[in-house]
């Protein structure tokens, strides 16, 4: 899975519980009819991936979904789900309408031939 838009905020690395545990939180704003302010946790040897990128940069990251289970105090499950980034990369930018590369002229297109009187018009239309 992927998410694709410009990077809103990047958080600085944090070391979690005794055990040394690292991650580093990325907001992705999607470019969409609709756009979504996406977390995306980067933890451990990947945190470093996100040293090379700031705010506004046009990304691509791939995802993984991951869901966990926790008994509270009171023995009640409970369910956490984080989007965990594992690669990320300059995203494709698409070429702005100024741009683009003009059509070619119609002369440049073979006129269309007319049929052959000697075939048979097989179609059913």
């Amino acid at each position: 899975m992927e998410v694709t838009g410009k990077i809103k905020m990047i958080d600085q690395t944090k070391e979690v519980g005794s055990a040394g545990f690292k991650k580093r939180d990325v907001v992705v704003t999607t470019d969409e009819q609709y756009p979504q302010s996406i977390l995306v946790q980067f933890v451990q040897d990947k945190c470093d991936l996100l040293n090379s990128f700031q705010v506004g940069d046009a990304v691509k990251i791939d995802i993984n979904l991951r869901g966990r289970e926790w008994i509270n105090p009171q023995g009640e499950a409970v369910y956490f789900n984080t989007i965990q980034g594992w690669r990320i990369g300059k995203a494709e930018s698409a070429v702005p309408a100024g741009q683009a590369p003009p059509a070619p002229a119609a002369a440049a297109f073979p006129p269309a031939t007319s049929l052959n009187e000697d075939e048979p018009d097989d179609l059913p239309f």
